[in-house]
């Protein structure tokens, strides 16, 4: 006869654990120290609180890694995009370098032709910082990037170790087994008030 009880202690967990970061630091299950790093089922039926060391320890858990998982490739427009950025940039590091040393070593007045070629440096130099790509960090830079569709953020996952795994699972099946005798303990008959008359 299976009852409710029985349908609810055959439940378990598999041994995928998602890592999550956490608001408030909790004791590592290892270690005892307090950490934000917690190890979560996929509908939190057991979650730990472990440090990131014992993370790259193989006799703790193992990294799961998805072989179809999309690696971050960079393209070659955003390789060169970057790339004459960097150059453009130098270069006009370079510019104003050689016209300080230029104003520095030529001292002529204000109307001596080094005047007027610094104001066109200058010029030159407001047009390029005007360039239409945005400087500003976090902004998209090309329109590649735009097209393209957001990644969403996916949580690393993990496998406990077997002894673990099995300690987690005796500490579950015992809290199962308390909530089923708090449960039954209500149903079951008191024991007998009076004396033994003999």
């Amino acid at each position: 006869m299976a009852g409710p009880g029985r349908a609810f202690a055959t439940m378990s967990f598999q041994n995928v654990y998602y890592k999550r970061a956490t608001a408030t630091p909790r004791a590592c299950y290892v270690c005892s120290k307090p950490t934000t790093t917690c190890l979560a089922t996929a509908n939190a039926v057991d979650f730990i609180y472990t440090c990131e060391a014992h993370l790259s320890d193989t006799g703790f858990a193992t990294e799961i890694v998805d072989p179809n998982a999309p690696k971050e490739v960079v393209s070659q427009e955003e390789i060169a995009r970057i790339k004459a950025e960097w150059e453009a940039k130098e270069a006009r590091k370079k510019d104003k370098a050689e016209a300080a040393a230029k104003g520095a070593s030529g001292s002529g007045g204000p109307n001596s032709t080094g005047g007027e070629g610094k104001k066109e440096e200058e010029g030159k130099d407001n047009n390029t910082a005007k360039s239409p790509s945005p400087s500003v960090p976090g902004a998209l830079h090309s329109p590649s990037a735009a097209s393209s569709a957001p990644a969403t953020p996916t949580h690393k996952r993990y496998s406990l170790h077997r002894d673990f795994y099995a300690m987690r699972q005796a500490e579950h099946r015992r809290r199962r087994k308390a909530k089923q005798t708090q449960e039954l303990a209500p149903r079951l008959p008191g024991a007998p008030q009076g004396s033994l008359a003999g």
